[in-house]
């Protein structure tokens, strides 16, 4: 029974130590597309295959994906928040797979740390009913 109990506190405290520290991540990436609009538009190019995405595009980007990370990280509206940044997060990972099966060309193997991060991004989707520490939804 003690492992119940542990586990019943545990778990939405793990729970929030992910949705955190995704926020975090996710938020870096965000504020980017308002600090060097510049990048995001090489990436859109390289990755995406949309050239010359205009700074102010950069701009609704980034405020959509600071809104929604925002409530990410409050907990809320969790079947939509937490459903977009897997999904973008899956998109833009799977938009970068010939880096991801070739890690070792081209200097650049960070991209790989991308898996695990949709990896946490799946397990707390599936698990976004128990996430209630410090969640507000």
């Amino acid at each position: 029974m003690k492992d119940v109990t542990a586990m019943h506190v545990n778990l939405p405290r793990a729970l929030f130590a992910l949705r955190a520290s995704i926020a975090i991540f996710f938020a870096v990436w965000a504020i980017e597309k308002f600090v060097k609009p510049e990048t995001t538009a090489a990436i859109w190019s390289k990755f995406y295959l949309v050239d010359g995405l205009p700074h102010e595009m950069s701009y609704l980007i980034g405020a959509i994906q600071l809104l929604v990370v925002i409530l990410f990280a409050l907990g809320l509206f969790k079947t939509w928040t937490y459903g977009f940044l897997l999904t973008i997060h899956a998109l833009g990972t799977l938009s970068t797979w010939q880096v991801l099966i070739t890690p070792y060309e081209g200097g650049n193997h960070l991209f790989v740390a991308a898996i695990p991060v949709l990896g946490a991004l799946a397990a707390l989707f599936l698990m976004r009913r128990e996430d209630t520490w410090l969640s507000l939804g």
